[in-house]
């Protein structure tokens, strides 16, 4: 995994290896562009004629902006159908997320002396039938640990993120079984590392068994975050559920999507929620940093068959540079 921004201290400066991420984007598209038939055949039984026409064109056409050199290129716009399932659509909203919440992150750090733990929350596979009814305990029992005293008295804040796993292994024991889990970033006070409140993972395990009230769970993880990894971030930030999980086959797709249709992935609680308001507000724009890349060009890639085609490329004219110019970057690219 390569991510175009190397911590919210440094991402002013682009190094070789990130740019060359920037770079190959058009490789990315191309493939998350190459699952759209199948996506579009499983999800059709469940859209209407107007959606499924966004979905088959989505990734169609895509549209760079490129320095003089043509070295440095970024995607500006594109065709896409914002559908959550959708392949290409929900890389790009992982992308963005995972701006958000590093910047929520550093906002958190710098204005409130805060410090992260990351949490993950699990318990045994299920089958099928049984996902969205696990779902919804999960999320009850998450709340039922929210509220347990020794809990709320160091939680100043959550993200709490839903994943959804399928197990695909067929020598496994739980082969054809799906893996519900939460992924949360705790702000906590400075404080707390050193203080008689601190909960350690054997605490954390055991409150979360009593919440779930399922005494067959083994294990969840518990960590500090490290400053401005934003490794972490991505944990927190990627696809609720992984195309090449739910694209395995229909039946598979049919209960990802009824288990998650309509489900909010990402919750945001205490701290984090104030913060979330003012990040879609522009009040936290000042954490973004400007790219500092002169476009000149537009270049428009078309989806032929297997592989995008650079069908035109033209320049920018005056109005279009300077608003496509020295803007704020409102994403992290990862592959």
């Amino acid at each position: 995994m390569k991510f175009l921004l190397n911590s919210m201290d440094n991402y002013t400066d682009e190094s070789k290896e990130n740019q060359e991420v920037k770079n190959n984007i058009l490789e990315k598209c191309t493939g998350k562009k190459l699952k759209n038939p199948k996506f579009s055949n499983y999800i059709e039984p469940f859209v209407s004629k107007k959606m499924m026409d966004l979905i088959t064109g989505c990734g169609n056409l895509l549209m760079f902006l490129s320095d003089f050199e043509m070295e440095n290129k970024k995607l500006y716009k594109g065709s896409f159908c914002k559908n959550r399932f959708c392949p290409m659509c929900s890389w790009r909203m992982a992308c963005k997320d995972s701006l958000k919440i590093s910047i929520l992150m550093e906002h958190l750090k710098k204005e409130e002396d805060k410090e992260f733990i990351f949490l993950t929350l699990t318990a045994p596979n299920v089958e099928g039938d049984k996902l969205e009814k696990e779902i919804r305990k999960y999320n009850k029992s998450f709340e039922k640990l929210m509220q347990r005293k020794e809990v709320k008295n160091i939680v100043k804040g959550y993200i709490r993120k839903l994943e959804v796993t399928y197990n695909s292994d067929i020598s496994s024991k739980s082969y054809n079984t799906y893996h519900p889990h939460f992924h949360v970033v705790i702000a906590v006070d400075r404080s707390y590392f050193t203080s008689r409140n601190y909960i350690n993972r054997d605490r954390w395990l055991e409150l979360w068994k009593e919440a779930t009230g399922d005494i067959s769970i083994t294990q969840v993880d518990v960590r500090k975050s490290k400053s401005n990894n934003l490794k972490e971030v991505y944990e927190l930030a990627k696809y609720s559920a992984k195309d090449s999980d739910y694209l395995i086959s229909r039946p598979v797709f049919n209960v990802f999507y009824k288990a998650l249709k309509g489900k909010r992935f990402i919750v945001y609680g205490g701290l984090f929620k104030d913060a979330n308001i003012m990040y879609e507000n522009g009040e936290l724009d000042s954490y973004k940093v400007r790219d500092n890349i002169e476009y000149v060009y537009m270049m428009f890639y078309l989806w032929a068959k297997h592989e995008y085609e650079n069908s035109n490329i033209r320049e920018l004219t005056p109005e279009e540079k300077e608003k496509v110019n020295k803007n704020l970057v409102d994403v992290i690219e990862f592959d």
